[in-house]
């Protein structure tokens, strides 16, 4: 007998099935990595966020050294140019019920900021709450836009609770003297906010439905302060 064909001879049936995946063992691994899936999406999904946070924290400090070296160049006074503040187009008076938006500061510190993309976290750029009215201000003259709020610098007047043409000192001395319960009583510019990122806090009333509780980080925002550092506030208020 001739075995001379045997090694182009077909498999078994039975040895065809043990080499090959059962419908059965392909659903359970379907079924697993879409469990693994569900588990790690989220993880990476704060990763990323929190290496967004760091990015934009990075961005507040660039704008808080941007505004030191204006001052140097300005008897140690922070910009007074209400004349921009007071150009179109409005804010919503819903909430905030002023206008922190900073379309004016990225115009006045031009010179002594290289790259625009610090005016907007790269969180909020692309998405609805980068959009809203609120938020989003082209800076005057120009088509780029500035995604961050300056509270101190909301309204067009000279007060107590605002730092037009104010050294850091002042404004915070200012503000301590001012006792709003809202701001707090600063112990010096450490202390004092300068820049942060926007929320909207769902306490509030006024706050748009669709905008309610919204905020640029998980549960809070980035602050930039007087002094020129930057930290993270967790705000319950916020999603």
């Amino acid at each position: 007998m001739s075995w001379s064909g045997a090694g182009s001879r077909a498999l078994p049936t039975r040895a065809r099935s043990a080499a090959a995946f059962t419908l059965i063992e392909l659903l359970v691994v379907i079924a697993v990595i879409a469990i693994l899936a569900a588990i790690l999406f989220p993880v990476f999904a704060r990763a990323r966020e929190k290496a967004r946070q760091t990015a934009c924290a990075s961005n507040l400090r660039q704008i808080g050294l941007a505004f030191a070296l204006y001052a140097q160049d300005w008897d140690d006074r922070l910009p007074d140019r209400r004349d921009l503040k007071v150009l179109p187009p409005p804010w919503s008076p819903a909430w905030p019920p002023s206008d922190p938006r900073a379309g004016w500061a990225a115009l006045v510190l031009d010179p002594y900021v290289k790259n625009n993309a610090l005016w907007s976290c790269p969180s909020v750029v692309g998405s609805a709450l980068g959009a809203a009215g609120q938020v989003a201000q082209t800076v005057p003259g120009t088509t780029r836009v500035a995604r961050i709020w300056l509270w101190r610098f909301d309204r067009p007047e000279i007060s107590l609770t605002t730092f037009w043409g104010k050294t850091d000192a002042q404004a915070a001395e200012d503000l301590y003297a001012a006792n709003d319960p809202f701001i707090g009583r600063p112990g010096g510019p450490a202390e004092a906010e300068l820049a942060a990122d926007p929320y909207f806090p769902r306490t509030a009333p006024t706050v748009p439905a669709d905008l309610r509780g919204r905020a640029v980080h998980f549960g809070g925002r980035n602050r930039l302060f007087l002094d020129g550092h930057v930290k993270y506030l967790r705000d319950a208020r916020t999603d």
